[in-house]
């Protein structure tokens, strides 16, 4: 019964000691499609140098902390370890073809957790507008109203955005809700006619 109870502490710290090793920047860019690709893109964001000196790493963003939906992100990453065996992405030119379906695939983990990660450092209960400029402000307040998700409006935070993203299409829906923004065109566009006080915009 002993031997059970050792052996069955050696297995679950086993275990641990491996999620968290593969939870760390330097395993997420081990392979070269990572560190040529995606880590070169995020070294030029705010999420790698900022003047609060406060870092997101790979993990951080891509992985969940807590525990359950941690190891079941770690299941799903198998998949990953197959495409790397087989060389789906292993040239740029192969990332490339890939990129929009590899980033739609994150995108539509992160609508389904609600941005659970993003959240981890950014949430709207936390944020204080007031110290936002007027359009953060108002589209944040937005987005709580039509129960959008981080990653709604901010794909391509932290990589380059893939040649095949409709950006006006995300401008058409923005326009398309512009009357609960409240927010004059001047706001947006620069050297616009901006109203006077009592003037409705």
């Amino acid at each position: 019964m002993f031997l059970f109870f050792v052996v069955g502490i050696v297995f679950w710290g086993g275990f641990n000691w491996s999620l968290e090793l593969t939870n760390t920047e330097s395993f997420c860019i081990s392979c070269h499609e990572m560190e040529q690709n995606v880590y070169q893109e995020y070294k030029n964001t705010i999420h790698y140098s900022n003047s609060t000196g406060v870092r997101a790493t790979c993990p951080e963003c891509h992985v969940p902390q807590d525990w359950v939906h941690k190891v079941l992100r770690k299941v799903q990453a198998t998949n990953e370890l197959y495409h790397w065996v087989i060389g789906s992405i292993d040239t740029p030119e192969k990332f490339r073809a890939r990129r929009h379906e590899l980033a739609g695939h994150v995108w539509e983990g992160m609508r389904e957790s609600d941005s659970r990660e993003c959240r981890n450092c950014h949430d709207y209960s936390h944020m204080a507008l007031q110290q936002q400029t007027v359009l953060a402000m108002k589209t944040h307040q937005l987005g709580v109203t039509l129960g959008e998700t981080c990653i709604d409006c901010h794909q391509g935070v932290a990589h380059i955005l893939p040649e095949e993203f409709d950006r006006e299409a995300r401008i058409d829906d923005l326009h398309r809700n512009i009357e609960q923004l409240k927010i004059a065109c001047h706001e947006c566009h620069e050297g616009l006619y901006k109203p006077s006080a009592d003037e409705e915009w």
